[in-house]
């Protein structure tokens, strides 16, 4: 079965003295895969300024805008129609041996092939005294201690928007036991490859008709990788398995590699950014 979504996303910048020049990237189009089809992307602002699209790093697609003239006012509008195959998480059959799955993890190759997310980042350093609040359960599959994990991601802080922002990291997340998304996300991905297990953070859009955990803009989960399954994504702000309510754009490391706009604006003083998302769907 498929629905069709579609997503509005909306952003307005204020700045106290004129821009006298800028250059935005924005990682907000969602991925095609093997869930995702028949993407169609809309795109515009204020100033009728030319934008082109462009491949990041990581393969995504991104949106570039170059505006030519001075303004101290701009906003953006963009539209996404998608197709969402609704796919049982679950439907997998993880490997019964456990002890060669953990061996697997150990080994030097799979070190080195999945070493970018494996590697601590900034946002996903641990203080000390919390460096071991979780650790792998040998006598349980790497999916099952995934699972714990997310769970216990999920209960080691409370959802509250306003208590962090993006350049907040898991220091003072842990000690003050509040957080939203993108905490809890990075906050899995570090226990996770603290355990020799592969994570990435993962960003998108939540259809929060049934309840979800989520803010006003775009969501993040994490997905980790299972010897024998591949990527899997768990939403720890929400304590499940990411599922046909979850679109994705993009992964990285952390935020930094999926932050929804990038750029430069050469110009002084305050300015004033406010953005939105809705997403809505229909099943087909």
């Amino acid at each position: 079965m498929f629905s069709e979504y579609s997503i509005s996303y909306k952003s307005e910048n204020k700045y106290e003295n004129q821009v006298n020049g800028a250059l935005w990237q924005f990682l907000i189009i969602p991925e095609e895969n093997k869930t995702q089809s028949g993407v169609i992307t809309q795109f515009s602002n204020s100033l009728g300024a030319n934008y082109e699209f462009s491949i990041n790093g990581y393969g995504f697609k991104t949106i570039r805008v170059h505006p030519k003239q001075k303004f101290r006012k701009l906003s953006f509008e963009a539209s996404f129609k998608l197709l969402k195959e609704e796919v049982n998480p679950f439907d997998f059959s993880p490997s019964q041996d456990h002890e060669a799955d953990y061996r697997s993890i150990a080994h030097l190759n799979f070190k080195a092939d999945h070493e970018p997310f494996l590697k601590r980042t900034h946002f996903t350093t641990f203080p000390g005294k919390s460096a071991h609040i979780f650790n792998l359960d040998h006598s349980k599959s790497i999916f099952e201690n995934l699972q714990r994990l997310n769970h216990t991601t999920s209960k080691l802080i409370a959802f509250e928007a306003g208590i962090t922002d993006v350049e907040t990291t898991l220091d003072t997340v842990m000690g003050k036991k509040r957080g939203v998304c993108q905490d809890y996300s990075h906050l899995f991905c570090a226990l996770a490859r603290q355990n020799g297990i592969p994570a990435r953070y993962v960003s998108g859009y939540l259809h929060q008709g049934n309840g979800y955990f989520g803010d006003s803009q775009m969501h993040a989960w994490a997905e980790a990788y299972i010897p024998n399954v591949g990527w899997l994504g768990f939403d720890p702000s929400n304590n499940l398995l990411a599922n046909a309510n979850h679109i994705k754009v993009a992964h990285g490391k952390d935020y930094r590699d999926c932050s929804p706009l990038k750029g430069v604006v050469y110009t002084t003083g305050k300015n004033e950014t406010n953005y939105s998302v809705q997403v809505s769907s229909h099943q087909q």
